[in-house]
């Protein structure tokens, strides 16, 4: 396991069957300025660092950090995703999995209001209690910790106290980063999204819009007003939004400069090869410069390929088959067979299904970090492994393959 030494070795293991990799070096050379809550907002400087893993004898990749928006942050290129624990993962699972990958230099986690995953009122928020008692042990300032307060839901209203219905307004913002803080053990929050919108959207695999289900949400401004106030008290630092569209991040914007508001800086949306969306223009650094944190970078786990064969021992551990119905669109739909083709690029090309799906995400120039959860250590060491043994970027052949792919098969996701 690497640690936060001047150096270190760890043996690299690649996707069985395709690439065999030894011998990681790793490079500290990191610069992070921690927030100070409340009181004060100087900042100070400590250690930065960067991890290399060689690629055979010369080429060599790192895990690289980069600013997120127009935030101060520096994030790491992983995030790591932590909606499995308290559903598929106990406590202690948890804590090995978050010590490890803050181990190999990942800074920022991914949690939020609702998890686990699937929601449910007997685990709601569990996820959030696993990760405080971690950070318990663990610097507060050397942890970025990026969380979400759920938009419009009919069916969630025992998150809040007295509330049936979920919206994105002052009292239930203030509500659930009351009950964030206390369930995370922390007196702030570096990064709050919006899980989803208010008003309707399409969402989670419902790709057109539907004209009729249009309804009135709660309008932006007030929604960043409410904002306002959790980062005037001291409790957030920087806000975004989840699952959003190009209107809606255009909106914010607006909003933000007309009313002299705060600016979102992220937008968390699901991309991966099977999944794209339009976001490119408006989160371009010479447009908005909103910070990308691309989620299901492996649809689900669906691009490892483990879902093709329904008694593969992988397969039928996996969250698609677990929870039936939950992101369905990767394993009964037409997303199945494009999969096969990138399984079978990916041999083409002496790669693994893994390393091709999270190189293409790490490689968009508008992705600021790949969120990548793991239900084991040893899956988050594949993981990260992977990510960071394929060379940067990947060659022009395979991006050509990948994309005569694409073009053919657009949106396989959708039923």
């Amino acid at each position: 396991m690497a640690s936060v030494t001047l150096t270190t070795a760890t043996t690299t293991t690649i996707f069985a069957a395709f690439v065999g990799n030894n011998g990681n070096s790793t490079r500290f050379n990191f610069m992070r300025r921690p927030f100070l809550p409340h009181f004060s907002r100087r900042r100070s400087t400590a250690a930065n660092f960067a991890i290399e893993a060689k690629l055979g004898e010369t080429q060599k990749t790192s895990l690289k950090f980069n600013k997120l928006g127009d935030s101060d942050l520096l994030i790491s290129e992983i995030t790591l995703g932590t909606m499995t624990f308290g559903q598929q993962n106990t406590e202690k699972e948890a804590h090995d999995i978050l010590s490890y990958a803050f181990d190999q230099g990942i800074n920022i986690l991914d949690t939020a209001e609702a998890y686990p995953i699937p929601m449910k009122k007997e685990t709601q928020g569990r996820t959030d209690l696993y990760i405080g008692s971690w950070l318990k042990s663990q610097p507060r300032d050397k942890v970025i910790i990026a969380t979400k307060v759920c938009g419009y839901s009919e069916r969630s209203g025992y998150i809040r106290d007295n509330a049936e219905v979920l919206r994105v307004d002052a009292a239930n913002i203030k509500e659930s980063v009351e009950k964030s803080l206390k369930r995370l053990n922390t007196d702030y929050i570096d990064l709050l999204q919006i899980h989803w919108p208010d008003r309707y959207v399409a969402l989670f695999g419902e790709f057109t819009y539907d004209y009729n289900k249009w309804r009135e949400g709660v309008p932006f401004e007030e929604q960043l007003k409410a904002l306002q106030e959790v980062i005037d008290e001291g409790k957030v630092r920087y806000i975004g939004v989840s699952n959003e569209s190009s209107y809606g991040v255009m909106e914010f914007v607006h909003a933000a400069k007309v009313g002299g508001l705060p600016k979102i800086v992220s937008i968390q949306n699901c991309y991966n090869l099977l999944t794209r969306f339009d976001l490119v223009e408006v989160c371009h650094p010479n447009n908005y410069n909103i910070g990308l944190l691309a989620y299901s970078p492996l649809g689900g786990g669906n691009l490892t390929g483990k879902y093709l064969d329904p008694d593969y021992v992988a397969s039928k551990k996996g969250r698609l088959n677990l929870f039936p119905g939950y992101m369905e669109r990767y394993i009964s739909s037409y997303a199945k067979e494009v999969t096969a083709k990138y399984v079978e690029l990916a041999s083409k090309h002496g790669l693994s299904p893994v390393q091709l799906a999270l190189a293409f995400v790490r490689d968009c120039p508008f992705v600021t970090s790949s969120i990548i959860g793991a239900t084991s250590v040893d899956q988050l060491k594949e993981d990260i492994d992977a990510f960071l043994t394929v060379e940067r970027p990947l060659s022009q052949e395979v991006m050509q393959d990948i994309e005569y792919i694409f073009k053919r098969n657009k949106d396989p996701a959708i039923d």
